[in-house]
C-alpha cells in the first residue's frame, strides 16, 4: 500500500538567532497542500518571496547552506530541513522574517519538537518516492570526502567521520530506518574546533555563536592567549576544558554525537533532491558542499528519467490557445516569414506547449526541397526555441522589449522527417530555474504523438532599449 504525504496541522512559531548573522529571527512552520513540497517564505521582503527547498537553488555552502532565489536567500537551513524530513513531513511553508534559520541549540531538536506540537497529519496524495536503480557515487580528493548511494528498499544513512584529533578521531554512525531520528539524531549538535572557532569569531563570521549553541573540541593546549581571546569574546572569565575535551560543553549526549551530527547535515542537504529516495547513503567526512553536490548528481538522474517517461498528452487542437497568433506577435519579436509558431496551448511556470501547423506555403519549401517538401531541421529548433521564448518572456512585464538569444544547444535528435501538412507540437520544460534571464531548458517536437526532434538548449534574454513593435 503506497505510502501518503504529510503535513502539520497548525502553525508554530520559533524564535531565535542566526549563528552566522546574529539577526534575531521569527519563523513558523505552516501547513501546505498536497505537492506544496517545502518552501521558505521571507515575511520581511517586498512581494514575500518563496524560495523551494530545492538543490537547484542553493547558492552557498561554505559554512552552511544557504538556498537563494534573485535577491532573496536563506542560510543554514539543514537543521529545520532534516527535521522535517526525519518526520516525513512532506508538504511545509516555512515562513521567516530574516536571512537566517535560528541556530537554537545546534540540533534539530527543538525542529522537530515545534513540528511535533503542531500535529502531523496524512493527506490524500501518495509519497512520490525515488527508487534509486543504479549506484551512485561522489569524491572530492582535495577533502579525501566519499559518498555512494546504492539502491535499497528504503532510505538508510552510514557516517564516517575521521579528524586526525586526539580528542575527535574516527567516529562512525548509522541510521537504518528514518523513523529512528528523533529519538537517534534530532538532538546531535554542530561542533567546531577550538582552532577554527577563534578565526570565525575574529572575522566576525559567526556573529550568533556562544557555548549554548555549538559543542567546541579543544584539540590542543589552552594557552593564557586563547583564555583571554576566548574570554573576551564570549565576554567570560570562567572557561574550561571538560574530561571529553570541549569547552565548557554540557555533557555530550553520545560518544559519536559528532558523527550523528554529520548524518543529520547528510539528511537535510538530501532533502534538497525534492523527493524522498530509497537507498542507502555512505558518507565519508561529509560536509555541505559534498552533501550538495552529491544532490545535484541524484537530481540528475530524476531529471534524465523524467525526459526520457515524458509523453505528450493528446490536445485538443480545435479548443481555443492560451495564446493565438496575435498575441504571440504581441511578445516575440519575430515576424513573416521567420515567425514559426502559430498558438500556445499551455503553460505554467515551468512548462510552455505550442503549436506549429506547417503549410505548403511555407517560404523555406521553394528550396527545400524542390519536389521533396522537408522542414529544415534547424527552423524545427528555432520554432521550439521560439515557443521556449514565450515561457521565458512571460517572466518580465515588458516582453516586447526583450530579444532571446541562443547560448547553447545539447543533444539534438532528429527522429522522423517533418513536411507540409503536418502540425508540429512543441513541449518545453526548464531543466533548471531562470537566473538572470538565463534559460535552460528541453524541448521535444511531436508530430501525431510522435516524437520528431529533441533539443537541449540554453538561451539568454536581453532587454533592448526601444524595442517595439
Amino acid at each position: 500500500m503506497a505510502e501518503k504525504q504529510q503535513t502539520i496541522a497548525t502553525r508554530q512559531t520559533l524564535r531565535g538567532v542566526g549563528l552566522h548573522t546574529g539577526v534575531q529571527v521569527e519563523m513558523s512552520f505552516v501547513p501546505a497542500p498536497e505537492n506544496h513540497g517545502i518552501r521558505f517564505k521571507r515575511m520581511d521582503l517586498d512581494g514575500q518571496p518563496e524560495i523551494p527547498a530545492d538543490v537547484d537553488y542553493v547558492i552557498e555552502t561554505a559554512r552552511g547552506t544557504t538556498l537563494a532565489i534573485q535577491e532573496a536567500r536563506v542560510s543554514t537551513v539543514e537543521h529545520a530541513l532534516a527535521a522535517a524530513s526525519g518526520l516525513q513531513i512532506d508538504n511545509l511553508l516555512i515562513e521567516i522574517n530574516g536571512p537566517e534559520i535560528p541556530i537554537l541549540d545546534g540540533s534539530s531538536r527543538f525542529f522537530v519538537e515545534s513540528l511535533e506540537a503542531a500535529g502531523i497529519v496524512e493527506q490524500s496524495a501518495d509519497r512520490d518516492y525515488y527508487e534509486l536503480k543504479t549506484n551512485v557515487f561522489f569524491t572530492d580528493p582535495a577533502r579525501n570526502v566519499e559518498i555512494m548511494a546504492v539502491p535499497s528498499d528504503s532510505f538508510k544513512v552510514k557516517v564516517m567521520i575521521d579528524f586526525n584529533s586526539r580528542v575527535l578521531g574516527f567516529q562512525h554512525a548509522q541510521l537504518n530506518n528514518i523513523v529512528e531520528f528523533k529519538d537517534e539524531v534530532a538532538a546531535c549538535r554542530t561542533f567546531v574546533f577550538l582552532h577554527e572557532l577563534k578565526m570565525l569569531l575574529e572575522n566576525n563570521l559567526i556573529k550568533g555563536g556562544d557555548l549554548s549553541n555549538a559543542i567546541v573540541y579543544v584539540d590542543r593546549q589552552l594557552s593564557a592567549d586563547d583564555q583571554n581571546v576566548l574570554s573576551k569574546l564570549f565576554n567570560r572569565t570562567d572557561l574550561t576544558v571538560t574530561n571529553e575535551g570541549t569547552l565548557n560543553n554540557i555533557e555530550i549526549k553520545y560518544q559519536n554525537e559528532a558523527a550523528r551530527h554529520k548524518l543529520l547535515d547528510v539528511i537535510g542537504d538530501l532533502s534538497l533532491i525534492g523527493r524522498p529516495i530509497k537507498a542507502t547513503v555512505i558518507a565519508t567526512r561529509p560536509g555541505h558542499a559534498a552533501n550538495i553536490e552529491f544532490a545535484k548528481k541524484i537530481k540528475q538522474l530524476i531529471k534524465a528519467e523524467k525526459s526520457r517517461k515524458t509523453e505528450l498528452q493528446p490536445y485538443d487542437l480545435s479548443q481555443a490557445p492560451l495564446y493565438n497568433i496575435n498575441d504571440i506577435s504581441r511578445i516575440l519579436p519575430h515576424r513573416h516569414p521567420f515567425l514559426l509558431i502559430d498558438k500556445i496551448m499551455e503553460m505554467s511556470e515551468t512548462h510552455v506547449v505550442g503549436v506549429k501547423n506547417v503549410t505548403m506555403n511555407e517560404d523555406f519549401f521553394r528550396g527545400h526541397f524542390p519536389g521533396n517538401p522537408v522542414m529544415p531541421g534547424v527552423l524545427i529548433i528555432e520554432a521550439m526555441a521560439q515557443c521556449g521564448g514565450i515561457l521565458v518572456l512571460n517572466t518580465v512585464p515588458d516582453p516586447e522589449n526583450y530579444l532571446t538569444y541562443f547560448m547553447k544547444i545539447d543533444n539534438v535528435k532528429f527522429k522522423q522527417k517533418v513536411i507540409p501538412g503536418d502540425t508540429l507540437v512543441f513541449k518545453l520544460e526548464l531543466i533548471s530555474p531562470i537566473r538572470r534571464g538565463i534559460c535552460h531548458m528541453r524541448g521535444v517536437a511531436y508530430v501525431n504523438n510522435k516524437p520528431v526532434t529533441e533539443a537541449e538548449m540554453m538561451a539568454q534574454i536581453v532587454k533592448e532599449k526601444g524595442l517595439s513593435d
